[in-house]
């Protein structure tokens, strides 16, 4: 019977993930719903927690999205790119990491990418170099952002075990962070360089094509909005404080616990509020400060493109997740007894279980949220799980990740590209690099510090 509820659960997630945007979502739904009807399967609780983060860290990037926030952070990237085009191999991955970091969500990227993209054609440098890891590097960020709904939910899953969010940014920064550039120093001279690139090459024979190459690009950066740089600083402010009371438990608001308390979704037994509660009143209310102090209002906050994305993620992950704990919850068990030994004798068999797992889920979030809490049930060390944590980055493997399609697209040079056989794509490679060494990094970072 567990092969048949496998097959729903499968399916359900291939089809879902055909349909993109809230397709996860709303197969999950079909998937639970045949689950709890056909197979008499008690549904587990709903992610609440993962899908309450997610909206608010992304309304608080609407907010600075709609403030101009967001412009005048990719215009210090487009000066920081165009002054050193020579290093753009480098520096395109690195800005995208680190913007991605501090705003938790890969989004920006996309906004960074052209400008990656034509800084790398006009110094002659194949663009597949900078444009794949810029990519990549988006995706290893979101795993050691402190407002991103992965961290946050690896969080809520090891935070009974002691483990804070200092302890995750202190493995998963440095350990992403050196897979990135290993992913770097992997493409650095992977491809034919564009003058000597038979694909480039005719394309140059268009008259039309060649002077776009030729003419340099004048920056046409808009007038920044008079909030701008107050609403970065908000944001800023916010990140910090989400860092600071994840990393000190101490600092954290503390109510009695006496006769007639009970903890609640937003205070644990002894009577501290919980960290995911914590990040959502944080970013919500730095969207409010957004919204009073640096000249915009609500109405543009909903009209922005980031806040839209806010409402598919949540979709998504709302009904796959459920889906798949569902599955795990009512089959804990047998898949206990057919794991346990495998996983104790190859730990690291369980990190392949979740990079193919988040093939199949496109979300780090959802992957983080379905399986490690059965990494935990499989008698894993938290620590080890943070070692591993890399792994659910694994949603380039199959090039329909919104990120992946951005970038070929705006690749003019044509070298970033989806190959004849699909998975030959310019992703496959430096992501495959960069996962693995981000892995092992974080499993050496958390034998030492943890």
């Amino acid at each position: 019977m567990i092969f048949l509820q496998l097959a729903v659960l499968l399916i359900c997630i291939f089809i879902g993930a055909r349909m993109s945007g809230i397709g996860l979502g709303v197969m999950g739904m079909i998937g639970l719903l045949i689950l709890m009807f056909v197979f008499g399967l008690k549904p587990s609780d709903p992610p609440l927690e993962v899908m309450l983060i997610i909206l608010s860290v992304v309304t608080a990037a609407a907010a600075l999205q709609a403030a101009g926030g967001m412009d005048y952070l990719v215009s210090i990237a487009a000066k920081i790119l165009r002054s050193n085009p020579g290093r753009i191999t480098f520096l395109g991955p690195l800005v995208t990491y680190l913007f991605v970091l501090f705003a938790g969500t890969a989004h920006i990227s996309y906004s960074i990418m052209p400008i990656v993209a034509e800084v790398a054609t006009k110094a002659r440098i194949r663009p597949e170099r900078a444009m794949s890891m810029s990519v990549t590097a988006s995706h290893m960020a979101i795993t050691a952002s402190p407002v991103s709904a992965a961290t946050a939910a690896l969080l809520t899953v090891l935070g009974g075990s002691g483990i804070q969010l200092a302890d995750i940014l202190m493995i998963c920064i440095p350990s992403t962070l050196i897979g990135v550039i290993a992913g770097i120093l992997f493409v650095l001279k992977k491809g034919k360089e564009l003058d000597k690139d038979p694909e480039f090459l005719e394309k140059m024979k268009d008259p039309a094509f060649a002077k776009s190459m030729s003419i340099e690009k004048e920056d046409s950066i808009a007038p920044l909005i008079p909030g701008a740089k107050i609403s970065v600083l908000i944001f800023g402010l916010a990140v910090l404080a989400v860092v600071a009371l994840g990393s000190f438990p101490a600092l954290l608001p503390h109510f009695p616990v006496g006769e007639g308390f009970i903890p609640s979704f937003a205070v644990n037994a002894a009577g501290i509020v919980q960290m995911p509660s914590m990040i959502m009143m944080i970013m919500l209310a730095a969207a409010g400060f957004i919204i009073l102090f640096a000249k915009t209002t609500s109405a543009q906050v909903v009209k922005a493109s980031l806040f839209s994305s806010a409402g598919s993620a949540t979709i998504a992950v709302f009904g796959v997740v459920w889906m798949s704990a569902t599955f795990m919850d009512n089959n804990y068990e047998l898949i206990k007894e057919t794991l346990g030994e495998l996983v104790t004798s190859y730990p690291w068999s369980f990190a392949i279980a979740l990079f193919v797992m988040s093939i199949l889920l496109f979300s780090q979030a959802a992957t983080t949220k379905a399986l490690m809490p059965l990494g935990l049930a499989l008698g894993l060390s938290p620590a080890y799980l943070l070692g591993i944590f890399p792994a659910v980055n694994g949603h380039f493997f199959i090039p329909g990740y919104p990120t992946l399609l951005t970038a070929i697209q705006f690749d003019r040079t044509g070298t970033t590209k989806i190959g004849k056989y699909v998975l030959n794509h310019s992703f496959m490679l430096p992501g495959l690099v960069t996962t693995f060494v981000a892995v092992l990094a974080g499993l050496l970072i958390q034998s030492i510090l943890l």
